[in-house]
Order: structure tokens, then sequence, then C-alpha cells
């Protein structure tokens, strides 16, 4: 069965982390697709190292590599938003991206 994987939308209609994959080189944007395509295909069944719960109803779709990145997503009614997309650089998850997705779970609810 294959998930519903939504990217989320400003309202001004910009989609952030579709910009974000857009803006990557060729191989970390095959490796991007490649994760949403797990995500959709293994929705509630993926399972670490892919994906970790940080917080309820927030949780984040991790890319490794030369380059670490992190999509954050929440799950409304069955499907899946992106919610927002960056470089990890540092071992613990700056408290600012955080804060960027439980926003916009707020501009969905």
């Amino acid at each position: 069965m294959a998930w519903k994987v939504l990217f989320f939308q400003t309202a001004r209609g910009d989609s952030p982390v579709k910009e974000f994959i857009q803006n990557q080189d060729q191989t970390t944007y095959m490796k991007l697709i490649h994760a949403i395509e797990l995500l959709e295909n293994g929705g509630p069944y993926l399972k670490p190292p892919y994906i970790k719960k940080l917080q309820d109803k927030l949780y984040e779709l991790r890319i490794s590599g030369n380059v670490a990145i992190r999509i954050f997503y929440t799950i409304i009614n069955g499907e899946y938003y992106l919610l927002h997309a960056f470089k990890k650089k540092s071992q613990k998850t700056p408290n600012r991206e955080l804060k960027i997705a439980l926003d916009r779970i707020k501009e969905l609810v």
C-alpha cells in the first residue's frame, strides 16, 4: 500500500521542502527522493535508521551520507506532511529547525 506524502505549503503557496530538494546536487537529490519513496511505501512500518520520533506528532526522515539531511514530517489523518528540511551539521538538532517544523504543524491543524 502506498501512503500519501504531501509537501507543506505556505500561505503564499511556496513549498519549502520541495524547493530544498530541488536545490541539491544530483547525488543528494536522488537520496532524498529515495527516502521519500521509502516513506510512501513503508508509512508507519518504516523504522530506524530511516525515521525517528522527535516529539508527539513530529518525526524526522533521516538521510545520511557525506551530507546528513533531515526532513521533519507529521501525520494528519493518515497523510504524511513534509514540513521542513535542513542539512545537519551537529549532533544535536538545532532548536531553530525544530521551531520551524512545530510552527508549520500549527498551520496545518
